[in-house]
């Protein structure tokens, strides 16, 4: 993923140094912001490929920061990964429930956070033979990276884009919290499985008012199915 370019906003600049240093080393294009202020400047200015933002920022929370960006039609699909040294897990799905694609834990390796970064990006890349993909109603237009519903655009941040895309291409199979992860995730050994369930809520949700939502089925005590058939 060496050329990507990682915008990260942190007000601490030792601590932004050093992150920037592991990028670069890594082989990513840095840009840095001390707010969200900037971040959002930044942003304007010149869009990075992935967003890397501390929870903690003086003007606002990186996490209202994640809210805000993921209800912007033009930033809606950026890639955020949040920054904190909250380490619950009550925290955590607070952040992926925020719209966060994932969320790493102060302190973390150079390895680990250029890891972590590689994982998301490749999310959004979603390959496949077919071009328009079609379930009762729901369209997938690949090549254009669209969901339709009729002439009715479906919001999906990128990790709900792949996640459906991998639903629609294998439907009617009943796969476990662990199958996905190694299918859209990538194998990327650092999610968590209860990361699943937080994007599976998450797509639901976009797909409700369609009702839609329905076609992406909890099989109990073996894991998620997706079925134009009635659960």
């Amino acid at each position: 993923m060496s050329g990507k370019t990682i915008l990260i906003v942190e007000d601490e600049k030792p601590i932004r140094d050093m992150v920037a240093f592991g990028l670069r080393r890594a082989g990513f294009e840095v840009v840095e912001a001390e707010d969200c202020a900037a971040a959002r400047a930044r942003i304007a200015d010149r869009r990075p490929d992935l967003v890397l933002a501390d929870w903690m920022l003086p003007d606002t929370s990186g996490l209202e920061l994640t809210r805000q960006l993921k209800r912007d039609p033009e930033t809606r699909d950026l890639p955020i990964i949040l920054l904190t040294a909250r380490a619950e897990e009550t925290d955590k799905v607070t952040g992926l429930e925020g719209g966060a694609d994932d969320y790493v834990t102060k302190p973390f390796s150079p390895r680990e956070l250029a890891a972590r970064i590689n994982a998301v990006l490749r999310r959004g890349s979603v390959g496949g033979a077919e071009e328009v993909i079609e379930a009762d109603g729901l369209r997938m237009d690949v090549a254009g990276h669209r969901v339709m519903v009729g002439e009715r655009g479906i919001a999906l941040g990128p990790t709900e884009y792949r996640l459906l895309n991998f639903f629609m291409t294998h439907p009617d199979r009943v796969y476990s919290r662990s199958q996905l992860l190694d299918r859209v995730w990538g194998g990327n050994v650092y999610v968590e499985e209860r990361t699943v369930d937080v994007h599976i809520r998450r797509l639901r949700k976009a797909l409700e008012e369609t009702g839609h939502d329905r076609l992406v089925q909890t099989v109990r005590g073996a894991g998620y199915r997706f079925s134009t058939k009635p659960d």
